[in-house]
């Protein structure tokens, strides 16, 4: 199962589904934290917690075609 990052980068989904895919998490049996959960690095987590959504999309559309 593809994790959200992937579907991003792959333009399957829109940033703001990260919020459905936190909730799936939340309400989910999965032992794994909501970063592996998400798909992110550590930087990409930390960016997102610290700064912004905004701030996230900038590192993930960077990353787009790579």
């Amino acid at each position: 199962m593809k994790k959200f990052k992937e579907l991003y980068l792959d333009g399957e989904v829109e940033l703001e589904e990260i919020d459905t895919f936190v909730s799936r998490w939340n309400f989910s049996d999965e032992t794994c934290t909501l970063r592996e959960y998400l798909g992110l690095s550590g930087e990409e987590e930390d960016v997102w917690i610290s700064d912004s959504d905004e701030a996230l999309f900038d590192l993930l559309e960077a990353q787009k075609g790579k």
